[in-house]
């Protein structure tokens, strides 16, 4: 099963999963009822894109059959199922919180499906979160102890019949846009309502044990680690890092994609400067850094891969804490106040005045980015540490004031 139905995990999870034949996918999106509909028409097949000199299609058949979020009692009876030992998610690093009673949301929904098959049968089952959270293994293990923490049977099966696997995922995939389905048509000479387009590279890291069966995704190049960590930093930094920065600074100049953010001189400067101080923490080979990071301007910068920059911009008060802060932190720690972090800041707090702004918190956001003390109200509900932080709080006003009108951005001084 997967929750999280999207082009992410068309390009990604159900892609390795393809190369499994003897395992299927009974995918549920949250509310979009429009690609169910498309997918199940076409038997649960689309084709996947890679744009190129040459550009590659494939017509990837992993997926069994497509669900609605609103159809609840598939959802459970699936996740009762024992025919189901695999459960992955893609559901934004907003998602891994604790169910608020009356309130639909990833882990309620994960909640009820796992007291459903406790009270079934108890088949184990195992969970791979697919977010971009450091440890998202162990935060989602932390909130599902919470969250049973009031029937202590169910708890008990939990932490003895549910493993849970930590990841990092890496695939460049943009939101579908016109054409999508022409391209494909064009170069498959397959009809779909549901294409995907996608970048070559992709990356799979996958650290725990697995309670039952799982597919064969190590066929198409998913690594078994013992450790994820110092995957997850480098990605969370430099990739994630970089396409926050790149996002929030980069619509402010006028540009709408990734490929035109890291084209601009001024943003270029900006990201490697941001590289160069999260590298002085990251425990990976230096030589494997260098070579990371030219892979990543290539990647940003490639043709056909139209990644849209008010996307990524998207859910920035629990993108920022996992992308940013944690270089900040090291950097403050070492008496430093990280430039490329400052400007970041300055950047998102001015993406909130915009107005234009799709987060969990956007109502709360946008009233402190109005207000008279606007930066450390900000930067308060962002992180109450970095809101204390007073030379910050000035260093990020002092950016803010100096970035008037749109397409006018200060860089970091050096």
């Amino acid at each position: 099963m997967h929750l999280g139905l999207g082009s992410f995990h068309r390009s990604h999870q159900a892609w390795y999963t393809a190369a499994a034949p003897d395992w299927g996918i009974a995918a549920y999106t949250f509310r979009n009822t429009e690609l169910p509909r498309a997918l199940n028409a076409q038997e649960g097949a689309y084709t996947l894109r890679v744009p190129g000199e040459t550009d590659a299609v494939e017509a990837i058949g992993a997926i069994s059959r497509a669900h609605a979020g609103a159809e609840v009692e598939p959802w459970l009876r699936d996740l009762a199922s024992p025919e189901v030992e695999v459960l992955t998610l893609t559901v934004t690093e907003a998602a891994y919180a604790p169910p608020e009673p009356g309130r639909d949301s990833a882990t309620a929904r994960l909640l009820a499906g796992l007291r459903g098959r406790y009270r079934a049968n108890g088949a184990p089952i195992t969970l791979v979160p697919c977010d971009n959270l450091p440890a998202n293994g162990a935060v989602l293990r932390s909130v599902l102890r919470a969250s049973a923490s009031d029937d202590a049977r169910f708890a008990g099966w939990i932490e003895d019949h549910v493993s849970i696997v930590s990841t990092v995922v890496d695939r460049i995939t943009p939101a579908p846009v016109s054409g999508d389905a022409e391209a494909a048509a064009r170069l498959s000479g397959l009809s779909d309502e549901a294409p995907v387009v996608a970048e070559p590279f992709t990356e799979w890291l996958l650290c725990g044990s697995f309670a039952a069966g799982r597919p064969q995704w190590e066929r198409r190049g998913a690594r078994f680690v013992d450790d994820v960590d110092v995957y997850a930093g480098r990605k969370l930094w430099f990739l994630n890092g970089a396409h926050t920065l790149l996002a929030y600074a980069g619509l402010a100049r006028g540009h709408r994609t990734i490929r035109d953010a890291v084209n601009d001189g001024r943003l270029a400067a900006l990201v490697q400067e941001w590289w160069d101080t999260a590298a002085q923490h990251l425990t990976v080979d230096p030589a494997e850094i260098a070579e990371y990071r030219r892979n990543l301007l290539i990647r940003f910068a490639a043709r056909g891969i139209r990644h849209e920059l008010a996307q990524i911009a998207h859910d920035g008060s629990q993108k920022i804490p996992a992308r940013l802060l944690p270089v900040f932190r090291a950097e403050r720690a070492a008496g430093r106040l990280p430039a490329p972090v400052v400007f970041g800041l300055a950047a998102w707090l001015r993406h909130l005045q915009t107005g234009q702004v799709r987060d969990p918190r956007a109502e709360e956001l946008a009233e402190a980015a109005r207000s008279t003390d606007a930066v450390r109200r900000s930067l308060l509900a962002l992180d109450p540490e970095i809101g204390a932080d007073d030379e910050l709080v000035s260093a990020v006003g002092t950016e803010l004031r100096s970035t008037t009108g749109r397409g006018s951005v200060l860089m970091p001084r050096r």
